[in-house]
């Protein structure tokens, strides 16, 4: 089991030709993952990478049964407005933009996430942060602790799958014994979620971390949704928030690490009492 995307999953991916896209596309099949069309308008009716190409989804859609999209170019943040109200409507799944992607280990990726670092298990992770996702997973999977899902949810003001979005569907996963999150300042996403899932009879382990501790108020640090306003989206409301709702939080990746793996141990060995 897993969240959001499975080996079965039937992938196309918008902008396939281009360099970034051709290089991405190549890595997510190499892992797996069942890329089964590319769309690049005007191309239509060719191959690329031996996947066929098509001028529109629709196309990609009707002719392939596609149901889910990777899109490796950057869309403006205008159309990213639009963008995400269009997918609201059609009641599909966003996720990003501006993000890594995400990971089921052993089995499929869409995005960007090194091939590499995933190990199947059953720690369930969710992140804004691109580079400190692929940190957790690498530092899960040297360490033994694998993954089900990594999701990678960006860090932009428009933004579609929310912590609290992902966190639930981790809580009806029955695979995911554990969840990291990874936050950081800016936004009131972390505290939203904190309150309003993690808090709530979650039912699994939850380890925190929250990135930016230091960044300076009225500064954006990295990206567009990583700036504090006023009290809102220091790292002390975020962090008070997770504590308050009885997530673990660390303060070091590696602290995070340990306390995924104590969290499984704890769970398996309360089942075998």
């Amino acid at each position: 089991m897993s969240i959001l995307l499975t080996g079965e999953s039937r992938v196309l991916v918008q902008g396939l030709t281009g360099r970034e896209g051709s290089f991405h596309t190549e890595q997510m099949k190499a892992y797996g993952t069942n890329v089964v069309a590319g769309v690049s308008p005007g191309k239509g009716g060719t191959t690329h990478l031996g996947i066929p190409v098509f001028d529109t989804v629709a196309d990609a859609r009707r002719e392939t049964g596609a149901d889910v999209s990777g899109i490796l170019e950057g869309i403006p943040l205008y159309d990213m407005v639009r963008a995400r109200a269009f997918v609201v409507d059609a009641a599909a799944k966003l996720i990003g933009p501006n993000c890594p992607g995400l990971t089921t280990a052993g089995e499929a990726k869409v995005g960007i996430i090194p091939n590499h670092i995933s190990t199947p298990g059953s720690v369930g992770i969710v992140s804004r942060s691109g580079t400190l996702t692929y940190e957790v997973i690498q530092g899960l999977s040297q360490a033994g602790v694998g993954q089900t899902t990594s999701v990678g949810i960006g860090g932009d003001p428009i933004l579609g799958l929310s912590f609290s979005d992902v966190l639930r569907l981790f809580k009806e996963d029955p695979a995911t014994e554990a969840v990291v999150m990874i936050g950081e300042i800016g936004g009131s996403d972390e505290e939203a979620a904190a309150e309003q899932v993690i808090g709530r009879s979650f039912g699994k382990p939850v380890i925190g971390f929250i990135s930016g501790r230091t960044a300076p108020p009225g500064k954006r640090m990295g990206h567009a949704g990583a700036i504090i306003s006023g009290n809102t989206g220091t790292a002390v409301s975020k962090l008070q928030a997770l504590k308050r709702a009885g997530a673990q939080v660390c303060d070091t990746i590696e602290e995070v690490v340990a306390a995924a793996g104590a969290a499984l141990g704890q769970r398996s060995s309360a089942a075998h009492r």
